[in-house]
């Protein structure tokens, strides 16, 4: 096994997980609290789906980043919708570590039907959506950007690949609740698990917004009647 490094936290990590072997982490100053920006979204019908408790504890890098995800699980069908359109992907990341500024990662959501992460969603073709964030903030924040896309599934997984090596790339972290509450994953050496590789910590920050109430795209009358007209 590697060693397992500390970046700035002044800590050696002992007894991890064969899944921290690769990893890099800063711990910040430790009491730090995050910047968190105010929702976007004020609209009734827009729900903000997480799992992390707003506080950092690690920003974490993977020294290969290529094929090198992380992601968490949702189920919808507890807000009484059948479907959502995932409005926009948030996450909490810092652009001055383990490089200065910012390099990019790529998105997915996958399916979460048979509870364990399942085939892409979306995108419908390519590795992932690329997306970077611009401007000159380095601090520790929360950045998003826009999908708009309704989700054919109740359950999902929002994920996010690092891409880049190690030290040019941006870095995903974990907040500072102890206690594992199991909608975390990784995807790493060709397979996913539960996020638990992380000096005690594990809940990803990683958000979605999303819109209930949407009726999943599919054959309506008008459609029905021009695909009528093929075969009549």
């Amino acid at each position: 096994m590697k060693k397992w490094v500390l970046v700035g936290a002044g800590l050696l990590a002992l007894g991890l997980p064969a899944g921290a072997a690769d990893v890099a982490v800063d711990g910040g100053p430790y009491s730090s609290s995050p910047t968190v920006s105010a929702p976007a979204l004020t609209d009734q019908s827009t729900v903000e789906l997480r799992w992390d408790n707003g506080q950092r504890r690690w920003s974490v890098a993977w020294y290969t980043g290529a094929g090198s995800w992380v992601g968490n699980d949702f189920d919808i069908s507890t807000l009484d919708t059948s479907y959502v359109k995932i409005l926009k992907y948030k996450y909490y990341t810092r652009g001055a570590w383990p490089n200065q500024g910012w390099e990019g990662m790529r998105f997915a959501v996958y399916n979460f039907g048979g509870g364990v992460p399942g085939s892409r969603l979306w995108p419908t073709s390519g590795g992932g959506y690329f997306w970077k964030a611009s401007g000159g903030i380095n601090a520790h924040i929360w950045v998003e950007f826009d999908i708009n896309w309704t989700c054919p599934s109740v359950k999902f997984l929002a994920a996010q690949e690092q891409f880049y090596n190690w030290p040019q790339c941006d870095p995903f972290s974990v907040d500072n609740n102890a206690t594992f509450l199991r909608h975390s994953w990784q995807y790493y050496g060709g397979q996913w698990a539960p996020n638990e590789a992380f000096e005690g910590y594990y809940n990803l920050m990683i958000r979605v917004w999303v819109e209930t109430g949407i009726e999943y795209p599919g054959v309506t009358p008008s459609s029905l009647g021009r695909v009528k007209a093929l075969y009549y």
